[in-house]
Parts: C-alpha cells; sequence; structure tokens
C-alpha cells in the first residue's frame, strides 16, 4: 500500500520531468576563450518547476560524467560540456578555450539578435594595449586607441561571421589574436498568419493567429503582437495577445492581412508574409413586399407603412419602392439589413393603386411581387355632420339653462325683472364692431344680467362679449369643429348718493356669477 502510494506521489513529478525545457549552460566571466590557468564557472539553468538535487555534466567525449550537488561547475579545462537534472533533456553543448597564446579575441558564449554583442581583445600580462584594431570577415571594422572593447548595441543574422583582433602595446609590438566564428542566433522565426478560413462568408466571424516560437534558450522573453489590414489599416494595437478576432467581417473588408511581432524592448520587430483574404457576398433572394396595415388596406390621412424584407442576402443593400401602375419611384434606402421600410405619412384618396419594391446588393436588383393597396375614407369625415349638430344642440341646451337661471335670481331680487327688461333697451354695439358679432343669446344676456340692479336709472352700461375661436363666420352660426366663449367682462352701475360707491353682497354674487361664462 505504502509503495502504491508513493508510485502516486512520483506520478506527477515524472509528467514534469517529461515536459521540462532544455537546461541552458550559462558562463561567468562570460567569455567562451580564456587564458590557461583561469577559472570559468558554469552554471545549469532553466528548471521552473522544480529545484533538482544534482546535475548531471557530460565533457569531452560525452563518456566523461561529473555530478554535483548543486547547479554550478567549475572548469579549468578545454573542452565541450552539456548539463542534465534528473528527468530533463540534455542541454545543448558549450566549447571552452583555455590558450596559451599572448592575445586572444573573447566573445559570448550565445549571442541572440537584439542582444548587445561585446568583443574584447585582452593580452596576457601585465602590460597594457593601447590600440585595437577588429576585422570582421578580412575586412577592418573597427580601429581605435581609447576604446578597446568593441560594440554592437542590436545584433542582427548579418552580423555573424568570423572575427580576429589585432593589438598592439607600442609601436613596435603588434599581434594578432585567434580567430573566432560568431553566429548570431534567432530569438524568434518570422511570423506566419494563420486564419480560420481565407473566404468567408459576409456577416461571419474571423479568427487571425499570429504564429511564431521562442528559442528554447530564451523562452521567458515576453513578446508583442500586432495585426493589421493592407498594411495601414490597424486592427489591434500591440499587445501580448497572439489572436485575434473579427466578430462580423464584410465584402469590404477584403483585403491583404499581416500580423507583427516585437520584443517588448523594440529591438526586434518581424512582420509576416501578407495573406489574401477574400470576404464572400450572399446574393439577394425571395424578395417581398408587405404593408402596414396589413392587406394593403390603408385609411385615407393616415399612415401606410411599405415593408420590403429579403430571405438571404449580406452586406450593404439598396432598397426601393415604386408605384406599377403610375411608373413613380417612391424613394430608397442604403442599409446593412435584410428589411427597410418607408413611410408614407398622409395616405390620400388618389395613393390607391399598384407598389412592389426590389432590393440589390451588388448583384442586380430582385423584385417583389405586387401589392394592392386600397384607400378607404375615413370615418371621421362621414360623422362630421353629427358631431356639429351635436355640438349646436349642447349648446343652445347650456344657454337656456343660463337664461333660466338669471330669470330666477332677478325673480329673487325684484320680483319684476320682467318689466324692467322690457323697459330697458340693450345696448349698441361698439362702432367698428360688425353687427353679425353679437348673436341672440349674447343679446339675451345682456338683457338679464345688465337689468341685475334694481333701479333702472342706476344702470351706466353692461358688457357681454362673444370671443369664438376660429375665423370670423358671418352667417352667425357657429362653425363646426369650433369652440365659443361667451365672456361677462363688467357691469358698471351708478351707485345712489348715500351708497358711498358700494354695492349689496347680492349684487357682487349676481355680477361674479356673470363673469367668465365658457361655452
Amino acid at each position: 500500500m505504502l509503495l502504491w502510494a508513493s508510485l502516486l506521489v512520483l506520478a506527477p513529478l515524472s509528467r514534469q520531468f517529461a515536459t521540462a525545457p532544455k537546461p541552458v549552460i550559462s558562463l561567468h566571466p562570460p567569455w567562451t576563450t580564456v587564458f590557461k590557468g583561469e577559472t570559468v564557472n558554469l552554471t545549469c539553468n532553466g528548471f521552473h518547476f522544480y529545484a533538482p538535487e544534482k546535475i548531471k555534466w557530460y565533457f569531452g567525449n560525452y563518456r566523461k560524467k561529473q555530478e554535483t550537488k548543486g547547479n554550478t561547475l567549475e572548469v579549468h579545462e578545454s573542452g565541450e560540456f552539456r548539463c542534465q537534472a534528473q528527468g530533463s533533456p540534455l542541454s545543448n553543448s558549450v566549447r571552452l578555450t583555455f590558450s596559451t597564446g599572448f592575445l586572444i579575441l573573447q566573445a559570448p558564449h550565445s549571442v541572440f539578435e537584439g542582444d548587445t554583442l561585446v568583443l574584447r581583445c585582452q593580452r596576457r600580462g601585465k602590460e597594457k594595449l593601447i590600440a585595437v584594431k577588429y576585422i570582421w570577415n578580412g575586412k577592418i571594422l573597427y580601429n581605435s586607441s581609447k576604446r578597446l572593447d568593441f560594440f554592437i548595441p542590436r545584433a542582427s543574422l548579418n552580423n555573424s561571421g568570423n572575427y580576429q583582433c589585432i593589438g598592439s602595446c607600442d609601436k613596435i609590438h603588434v599581434s594578432k589574436s585567434n580567430s573566432k566564428v560568431i553566429k548570431i542566433q534567432e530569438l524568434f522565426p518570422y511570423p506566419k498568419l494563420k486564419v480560420t478560413t481565407s473566404q468567408p462568408t459576409e456577416g461571419n466571424s474571423v479568427n487571425l493567429s499570429c504564429e511564431t516560437h521562442l528559442h528554447p534558450e530564451r523562452l521567458d522573453t515576453p513578446l508583442h503582437f500586432i495585426f493589421f489590414r493592407d498594411s495601414r489599416v490597424i486592427l489591434s494595437g500591440w499587445n501580448n495577445s497572439s489572436e485575434l478576432q473579427i466578430p462580423i467581417i464584410w465584402r469590404e473588408d477584403s483585403g491583404l492581412y499581416g500580423c507583427g511581432v516585437e520584443t517588448v524592448t523594440h529591438s526586434i520587430r518581424k512582420h509576416s508574409p501578407l495573406l489574401q483574404i477574400s470576404v464572400q457576398r450572399i446574393p439577394v433572394s425571395q424578395v417581398s413586399m408587405e404593408t402596414n396595415p396589413p392587406g394593403g388596406h390603408a385609411v385615407e390621412g393616415e399612415i401606410l407603412v411599405l415593408v420590403c424584407f429579403m430571405v438571404e442576402g449580406t452586406g450593404i443593400t439598396t432598397f426601393s419602392w415604386h408605384r406599377e401602375d403610375t411608373k413613380e419611384s417612391l424613394g430608397r434606402k442604403i442599409q446593412r439589413s435584410q428589411r427597410a421600410e418607408l413611410q408614407i405619412s398622409v395616405i390620400k384618396k388618389s395613393d390607391a393603386g399598384q407598389y412592389y419594391c426590389t432590393a440589390d446588393n451588388s448583384y442586380g436588383p430582385i423584385r417583389s411581387a405586387v401589392v394592392n393597396v386600397i384607400v378607404k375614407e375615413t370615418s371621421g369625415n362621414r360623422s362630421s355632420p353629427i358631431t356639429a349638430g351635436t355640438a349646436g344642440g349642447t349648446l343652445s341646451i347650456l344657454l337656456l339653462a343660463i337664461i333660466l337661471l338669471f330669470f330666477y335670481r332677478c325673480w329673487r331680487k325684484s320680483g319684476d325683472c320682467l318689466q324692467e327688461r322690457e323697459a330697458g333697451s340693450p345696448p349698441s354695439p361698439d362702432p367698428g364692431e360688425s353687427s353679425h358679432s353679437i348673436r341672440p343669446a349674447q343679446v339675451e344676456l345682456q338683457l338679464l344680467c345688465g337689468n341685475v340692479q334694481r333701479k333702472e336709472e342706476d344702470l351706466v352700461y353692461s358688457d357681454i362679449q362673444t370671443i369664438q375661436s376660429g375665423e370670423a363666420n358671418t352667417s352667425g352660426i357657429l362653425p363646426k369643429h369650433k369652440h365659443a366663449s361667451i365672456i361677462y367682462s363688467e357691469v358698471k352701475t351708478q351707485p345712489p348718493d348715500n351708497s358711498e360707491g358700494k354695492f349689496s353682497s347680492k349684487d357682487e354674487d349676481t355680477m361674479e356669477y356673470c363673469k367668465n361664462v365658457l361655452i
């Protein structure tokens, strides 16, 4: 049972080892060529999932091996070295040279594009160099008596080649170093753009992927990605995602697509080859037209909506509406939709006829079947005389009620209101006022309310005005569908000498009642 539990614990570790990356050897100092008698420390790196207790080192013809408790090995002899942890693959080899010469060219073990390449021309002993020359593929690359080291800030693959240095201690003694082949390694290859399909159907989504990979020794290098179309339309800015989804693609999005990859430090940037994406459009088919109200039954004076739609078709579509019998074009709309509406705000009897619509998304217009539109007369027009008669009857009843009410009030005040009304005379209209503006009901109210006071000689004048909305009607009959207002504006009386200009409370009540009677 204990053995079985141990196997269960070891199983995840074995899976970790199986997926562990290849170890990488680093040097301190970083040079692969040093003088005899010096020491170089090799460190076995790249264990992200676990810390190995022991490291195996292989050197010479790889038959010799040495085991260390830590991940560092001290080296004093020339040779090629590799390291390995338990369950991990072997690392790449590192060649060290311990030279017995007087002048050596020192260079780092591995240099990747974008790195700073440092070359050092070193002389044995205490005597210092006063001038150096660096040769690349037989050409003088650098010559200086001030700075003895040579730097290439951002190395590229083109900087690979055969390097050598020439140093002088004085004007007479000149020495040549060993030749060293330096190969600049590719940090990541040029990316390739991959798409779910290079001929997507319009309206669908498309996934883009910018594919590349880092060198095993530089897996921890952060990268940024960018996607673009036709080298000028940026689809996404620089970010750490190597994938991009276009939710909906249209035919005008067709073009040459590409992606780019760069290091976060901007030292290396590479673009993919361009890939043609051609978006396919579905032609318009099965166009039909409907009306609202449905069935082509419209009502005069109301709104009629013509709805044009298609069963299939993508992209920007031009919808147009036509009248068949008059060959009239009613209008058109251009939109990215399978449905469009045209509204006729006020339909008339003359608009009855046959209508149809067309839809075109660049493959040619497709026509719908003809719809017959019938315009009916509005019910409001047929019932207008009744409405006018009802309004007139209501007005007459209301006027009669007012007259009876004032008869009653006059009877309570004096008992002979009728006799006073016969003795009095209605006020004449103003000189500029048309005689037609005074209605019979108006005269009655003037007579009744103007004689509210007990004494006829106290009456100065009474004024009841009729104000009606709409244009003047000289016939003396209220216009149809109009409202009239009978307003008592003022009653002025001559108070008796001993009244001190005061009215009785009953008079005031009567006057208030006569004011603002609205019909």
